[in-house]
Order: C-alpha cells, then sequence, then structure tokens
C-alpha cells in the first residue's frame, strides 16, 4: 500500500481501533444485560423511536420528547451493560440553524454511585467527533452496540462520578440528512442536550452545574456551544467547555483539505451546509462522479467498510473533479460558511481549547487565529498546542489536560487563562 493511503488509514481508524483492542479488557466490569433493557435490535433508521412525532408538540428548546432505559456497553459481541451505569436514549426538541423547532436523539448517562463530591452531580454534555452522514452513525446507537470509538472517553468521565449527555446532532438517527459541521445548529444541539438530561426524570440531574467536551466536529460543537451558552442557554450552569482540534473557519479548513488525502470530509461538509441551508442547492454544482459521490455518501459512517474505502478513494481529490463550478466561490456559500464561524463572541464561561500542531485535517493557524480572537474580546482562554501530535494522536494527548480542567471547573477552582501570551 503506498505510504500516504497507509497515513489516511491509520489516522481515520486510529480511535475505532484503539477502542476495539481495548474493549475486551473492559467486559469484566460488565453485568448480564436484563432483557427489558436489552439493545435495539435494529439500527435508528427501522427503530419508530427515532421517528419524531408531525408536528412536534408545543415546548421549549431542550424538552424531552420521549424516552426509554438503553445499555451503555463496550461488548460488541454480547452487548453486556457496562457495570454501575444507568442508561436512556432519549428524543428532545432543538432547533436548526434557522432556528426552526426540530427533534434530536441522544443518551444520557449515570453512574449508580452517589454523588460525593460537593454540590450537585456534575454533567458534560459531551460533543462527538466526526461519524459520518447516516443514521447508523448516531452515538445514541452505537453507544449500545458496543462499537463507539469514543466510548473510553465517555468511560473516563463516568469513572469521575460525573453524568455524561451525547447528541446525535440534527439529522443522525433522526429523519434528514445530518447537517454536518454546521456549527450553529451543533452548538444548540450540545446545550439542549444538557437541558435534556436536566429535565429527564429519572436521571436525577435538575440543576446539575454543567461542562461541555469536545474534539474536531465535536470541537466546532464545544466551541459553538461557548459562544451561544449566555444568550441561548442561560438556565444551564455552564462552568467551563473543552475544545480540541477546533474546526473554527470552515473556509479555511476547505482550502486545506482540498487535494488532501482528507478531501472526503469537506465534501461531506458540503453535504451538511446543504442539508441546513436548502438555497445553497449543492447538487447544481455537482459533475456526474459528484452526483455519484453524492449518492454513495449520504448514508456513509465512517466506521463501516464503506467509510474508510470512500475516505481512500476520494484521497487526493479537489472540488473541482467533482463540480461544474465550485460552490465555495459563491457569496451564497461564503456567506453561510462565515455565519458559522467561530470567533464572533466570546464565550462567557473559562474554556480549554487544545490543538494537534501537526494536525494534517484541522489546520492550526485557523485554531490559533480563534484563540486571538476570543481573547480580543476578554474571553478567558487557556490554550495549549501539542507539537508532536497530529489529529488522531491529538485527541489521545489532550484527553487528560480536558478533564483536568473540567474537573477544576467542577470544584470552583479560578483559572485565568492565558491569552496574555497569545
Amino acid at each position: 500500500m503506498h505510504s500516504s493511503a497507509r497515513r489516511v488509514l491509520r489516522t481515520v481508524l486510529a480511535s475505532c481501533v484503539g477502542a476495539a483492542m481495548t474493549a475486551a479488557a473492559l467486559q469484566g466490569t460488565a453485568a448480564a444485560a436484563p432483557q427489558d433493557t436489552a439493545p435495539p435490535a435494529q439500527p435508528p433508521g427501522q427503530d419508530p423511536f427515532y421517528r419524531p412525532p408531525s408536528p412536534l408538540p408545543a415546548g421549549q428548546p431542550g424538552d424531552v420528547i420521549r424516552s426509554r432505559p438503553s445499555v451503555f456497553t463496550v461488548d460488541p459481541i454480547g452487548h453486556s451493560p457496562y457495570g454501575g451505569v444507568k442508561s436512556w436514549q432519549v428524543l428532545y426538541r432543538s432547533q436548526t440553524a434557522t432556528g426552526a423547532p426540530t427533534a434530536v436523539s441522544g443518551t444520557v448517562l449515570v453512574p449508580d454511585k452517589p454523588w460525593t463530591g460537593t454540590g450537585k452531580r456534575p454533567l458534560v454534555s459531551y460533543a462527538v467527533g466526526t461519524r459520518g452522514l447516516g443514521d447508523s452513525c448516531a452515538p445514541s446507537y452505537t453507544l449500545t452496540q458496543g462499537l463507539d470509538y469514543e466510548e473510553l472517553f465517555v468511560i473516563d468521565a463516568l469513572n469521575q462520578g460525573w453524568a455524561v449527555a451525547v447528541t446525535d446532532m440534527e439529522g443522525l438517527g433522526t429523519p434528514g440528512q445530518h447537517t454536518y459541521e454546521v456549527g450553529r445548529s451543533q452548538g444548540m444541539a450540545v446545550l439542549n442536550m444538557a437541558r435534556a438530561a436536566e429535565r429527564l426524570p429519572d436521571a436525577g440531574l435538575a440543576g446539575a452545574p454543567v461542562g461541555v467536551k469536545g474534539y474536531s466536529q465535536g470541537g466546532t460543537s464545544a466551541g459553538w456551544a461557548a459562544e451561544l451558552a449566555k444568550s441561548y442557554a442561560p438556565d444551564l450552569d455552564l462552568k467551563g467547555v473543552a475544545a480540541g482540534g477546533v474546526p473554527a473557519d470552515l473556509r479555511a479548513v476547505a482550502a486545506s483539505l482540498d487535494g488532501s488525502p482528507f478531501v472526503a470530509l469537506m465534501f461531506m461538509a458540503a453535504v451538511g451546509y446543504d442539508a441546513a441551508y436548502p438555497e445553497l442547492k449543492l447538487d447544481g454544482y455537482l459533475n456526474d462522479n459528484g452526483r455519484a459521490l453524492l449518492a454513495k455518501a449520504k448514508d456513509m459512517c465512517l466506521v463501516s467498510v464503506d467509510g474508510p474505502l470512500t475516505v481512500l478513494q476520494t484521497a487526493f481529490k479537489k472540488i473541482s473533479d467533482y463540480t461544474t463550478s465550485n460552490p465555495l466561490d459563491t457569496p451564497q456559500w461564503k456567506a453561510r460558511l462565515d455565519e458559522n464561524k467561530l470567533g464572533s463572541t466570546a464565550p462567557s464561561v473559562p474554556v480549554f481549547q487544545a490543538q494537534a500542531l501537526l494536525d494534517e485535517i484541522i489546520p492550526a493557524k485557523q485554531a490559533e487565529t480563534l484563540d486571538h480572537d476570543w481573547c480580543a474580546k476578554g474571553a478567558n482562554v487557556t490554550y495549549k498546542g501539542y507539537p508532536i501530535a497530529e489529529h488522531a494522536t491529538g485527541l489521545l494527548e489532550s484527553e487528560g489536560d480536558m478533564m483536568s480542567f473540567l474537573a477544576d471547573r467542577f470544584a470552583g477552582k479560578p483559572v485565568q487563562g492565558n491569552c496574555s501570551a497569545a
């Protein structure tokens, strides 16, 4: 295999392989699965739970539409539940990037052991990284199958005694196309996921102190949650946000990805923006190759067989290989991308921003620009670069720092950030 192809495959699968290798070691903490909480036999696209009522019932963002017990497992064979954790799947109200009400699915996880720290049990709204575009990629499904590549990071938080809420984001699991990397939609989904967890009666999380954590696509979601929290969700007791590998400026990210090994991620974002903003009319820019790729990728999951193959088959391609004209050159596309560019509003809570300095997917320069923009507006930001990390290893290297940052915020410790060094 060509060295560049090996590098592509390594980065796409690094976290997935790590999770699979450690799952067996963690099965010792699992218990026999009760019959009444067996994981769904059908993926979301075939499961009526994920289909919201039409019209949506009256309510507010974060209201729970329906819920049911579920299994959180790291056992991909027997689906034995991870011990000491209660789990629910929820369908809750959120909003689209244009402000329309929508239903989003997710998972709420609460340790069985009573919280022994000060105050109420903390809640982390965990924003996942890139999954793909298909409903079967939804974390609320993969977490019941022992096939979620971030399950060990979720466990890391649960082991602190924290509750964890994981949104599927708009269009993963629920009907409609996933609005991949549309920051406003993702940020609201993360905040409303926290609200839904607090409003789930059996979870016992009302009034919990909240933290937000996410990397890569999750970094976008976490960054937008940080910017939106004060105006959009002032009812949440948000203590801090940890965001890593943040795609803050998708125009800059697209310019970097065009012709790179990871150009498939840019095509996924184009599909996401077309779903969020139908007036963009992506299909009108595509040639036959582009339409074939769109048909192939709209249900793709990165951890399935077709995901890595699609990444490899599109590696080093350019926008011009799939279009008759470049949509990113048009005022309409530029305007919508700029609406979802981070940095225009200072987060109202302390933020830890992590960035792998050798990141081959998310350019460090645009991440540094975000840090400078936030700092210039008076935000409390702690920025840390990881000199020898690329995108996948950056997720691993930043985990300890992110967790420590949130633990300190939940403990009420002050933080000054390092904006003066920016």
